[in-house]
């Protein structure tokens, strides 16, 4: 008897996600919770455990392949059955009792019990398919250096490999220097019989290899020119980049938010020098650290609290504005995955050393985007500093469903009037926009101003605690 897993609900409305890479091979004896896959959804890549024990019989699918709720992923064949026995063969029927279920379960963690024959085996973990001991049949004329490492001959792309590559940030490294790491030949150790896994260091070879300069370029034989196309040629050629996991899920919120939202974006220059002066008076006082976005976010949320309806939504199907009464302050990180949106919760309710701590620990996630996909949602309001790369001000798109988003410039020394006087002070530049259909511009100018004046004086939100 063989046991079908199927991909669960992953839950947030999550119907899909992308296969990253095989924890497990067929042949595979596991156990119960067991990883045996890594996934990436729209929000997190997350590593599913196998609700039942066995010898893995099937592999559906492979590394860069978008599956659905309810596909099946993987087989599971009863112990009992040889290892060389599970691999394109009916299932045959178990003589013990099944298995005990998972206690690691997803939601609505789809599994059933199959008497039907297991399907033909797919790929492998790594690519590789059919019965163990059963070398993959090799092209006439495909030519031996192909196969060898990379340190033993030129570095260059074959549009017809398919080598192995489970790492995201190697793919998205190759990919943002335009090809594709599955057309190198890896030289990472992937198990006996299986083609080498392509890792960081053979990408950044290959990268290398075509900053050199075109005289040591030309020293390199290419005794297959004739056949493939050259690492010039391929790297100038136009390339296909899938819209996929997080990147779809990006792009379709934003286009949502661009087609539905009547958008405005104000703007205004603020001293910022005051704002300094303060940190540095808490540290001392403390002994405690207090990063500049922290206090902004603090008054952000005393804004908030005075202009209550800029943290709401437009329910379109009633054509109501929900008005939250919790501020879910959303902070815009870029990650190694792209643009992601975490969210503190329960913002209004927070002293300034828990939203410090809490906007902390959002900030050492960022750069590998490990946030869990409850952090992702129930956002009434985002906060983004894009002043960390480097610019003054963003007309942002707002993050749908929400009304406003702010944003906060570059902190940089300019020429500023003091008291009828020309001085140099710390300025910023404050953007925002917001859902016209929500307010008007003088509420949005309302919240802008108290922030910028909370920023110019921090003393003047005692008044407001």
């Amino acid at each position: 008897m063989s046991r079908e897993f199927l991909l669960p609900d992953l839950g947030e409305g999550l119907t899909e996600a992308e296969i990253v890479a095989w924890l497990v091979a067929p042949g595979d004896t596991i156990v119960i919770d067991q990883a045996v896959v890594e996934v990436e959804s729209a929000k997190s890549i997350v590593e599913l455990p196998s609700p039942y024990g066995g010898v893995v019989a099937s592999l559906f699918g492979e590394p860069g392949q978008v599956i659905h709720a309810g596909q099946v992923l993987l087989t599971v064949a009863d112990a009992s059955i040889g290892a060389g026995d599970v691999v394109g063969v009916p299932a045959v029927a178990a003589t013990g009792a099944p298995s005990e279920g998972s206690g690691a379960v997803l939601v609505g963690y789809g599994t059933t019990e199959s008497t039907r024959p297991a399907r033909p085996g797919a790929a492998g973990r790594f690519g590789s398919a059919g019965t163990p001991n059963v070398p993959s049949p090799v092209a006439a004329d495909a030519p031996p250096s192909t196969e060898a490492p990379a340190s033993a001959s030129p570095v260059i792309l074959d549009p017809g490999r398919r080598s192995p590559v489970v790492s995201p940030i190697v793919r998205r490294l190759a990919r943002d220097n335009g090809f594709d790491a599955s057309m190198l030949a890896g030289s990472g150790d992937a198990g006996s019989g299986r083609t080498a896994l392509v890792l960081r260091s053979d990408v950044e070879g290959y990268i290398r290899a075509q900053t050199a300069s075109s005289a040591l370029a030309s020293d390199v034989a290419m005794p297959l020119a004739h056949s493939a196309p050259t690492a010039r040629n391929e790297v100038s050629a136009d390339i296909r980049i899938p819209i996929s996991g997080l990147r779809k899920a990006v792009s379709q919120r934003l286009s949502t938010s661009r087609r539905e939202i009547p958008e405005a974006t104000i703007w205004l220059d603020v001293d910022a020098t005051a704002l300094f002066a303060a940190r540095d008076q808490l540290l001392q006082a403390s002994g405690e650290r207090f990063s500049v976005t922290a206090l902004i976010a603090r008054f952000v949320v005393a804004g908030l609290r005075q202009f209550p309806v800029l943290n709401s939504s437009v329910d379109t199907a009633s054509q109501e504005i929900l008005q939250h009464g919790a501020v879910n302050l959303g902070i815009a990180a870029q990650t190694s995955r792209g643009l992601m949106v975490p969210v503190i919760h329960g913002a209004h309710a927070m002293s300034m050393r828990q939203l410090r701590d809490s906007l902390t620990e959002l900030v050492a996630q960022s750069p590998d985007g490990t946030f869990a996909p409850s952090a992702l949602t129930g956002g009434t309001f985002t906060l983004n500093n894009f002043g960390s790369l480097g610019v003054d001000g963003s007309a942002a798109i707002i993050n749908h469903p929400e009304a406003a988003i702010l944003g906060i410039g570059r902190m940089i020394e300019r020429p500023w009037v003091v008291d009828h006087e020309l001085a140099v002070r710390t300025v910023v530049e404050l953007s925002m926009v917001f859902d016209h259909r929500v307010c008007d511009g003088g509420t949005a100018a309302g919240f802008l101003t108290f922030v910028a004046r909370c920023i110019e004086s921090p003393v003047s939100l005692l008044a407001d605690l």
